[in-house]
């Protein structure tokens, strides 16, 4: 499934599991030889009252995420009946708009520096780099810049790996179009520069609006398209909506000999 061109591999195993180890995720995710995703999608029965599915979000290096925007509405559209999503960020509940658009309540955003987590205690509203971005957490780290959206591809490798960020981060690189519209490019953490990014476009709004650059209610574009973001006053809760579109479905034919890599 996709999500305005992020895209995922989705393994359904609430009736039947069955171990998914790493060389094998690595293998799914490669675009040359395997299937080729953004991210790997494995749901399972739900342990928590409420949920209806357990949710876990993998990146192509294997590094596990705790939430994924475009992905929890890829699960929400392939489910249907707005379906609650039990993920480590916590439960999400999804929704579907009059216009049968897809959308996912992500929860409060964290902003407290040990909460992103920040490798030290500091304000989270200008980080000590240069161009001085925002951090919040969507259930995954995230950084944004206001200077543009260049630094993304530039810089994006390196500044996930910052000594600032202990479990690495995701950044984005914001260009402010309007106080409701900001164009948005992310670099995700485990998975380098991607079409879309759901949290992304949350923290981007958050953050916006923390620096009096956004209204709570806001259009992101991407390249691969356009999220609607509302970060709600009443509640402090991120909402997320837009597209989410089924590919294909397929059977994996083997699962490779451990050590195996892609070609072998």
């Amino acid at each position: 499934m996709q999500g305005l061109g992020n895209d995922f591999v989705i393994i359904d195993r609430r009736h039947k599991h069955f171990d998914v180890p790493l060389h094998t995720m690595s293998l799914l995710c490669d675009r040359r030889f395997g299937v080729g995703c953004d991210q790997l999608v494995l749901l399972d029965p739900p342990d928590r009252d409420g949920a209806t599915v357990r949710v876990s979000f993998f990146n192509p290096d294997g590094s596990e995420a705790g939430a994924c925007g475009n992905a929890s509405r890829c699960v929400a559209a392939l489910l249907g009946e707005a379906p609650v999503l039990e993920t480590r960020a916590g439960l999400l509940p999804s929704f579907i708009t009059p216009e049968g658009e897809i959308g996912v309540d992500m929860g409060p955003p964290a902003l407290d520096w040990q909460d992103v987590p920040l490798a030290r205690p500091m304000e989270t509203l200008e980080l000590p780099l240069s161009g001085s971005p925002a951090a919040c957490s969507m259930g995954n780290p995230h950084a944004t810049f206001f200077d543009g959206m260049e630094r993304a591809e530039r810089d994006g490798a390196a500044l996930e790996r910052d000594p600032l960020f202990p479990e690495r981060a995701n950044i984005g690189c914001a260009e402010i179009v309007a106080r409701d519209h900001v164009r948005l490019r992310v670099w995700e953490r485990g998975a380098g520069l991607t079409l879309a990014c759901g949290s992304g476009a949350c923290a981007a709004v958050v953050n916006g609006v923390r620096r009096s650059l956004l209204d709570r209610g806001c259009r992101v574009e991407m390249d691969g398209g356009s999220l609607r973001i509302h970060w709600r006053e009443a509640d402090n809760h991120v909402l997320m909506i837009g597209p989410a579109t089924h590919v294909f479905e397929g059977l994996w034919p083997a699962v490779p000999t451990e050590g195996a890599k892609p070609g072998a």
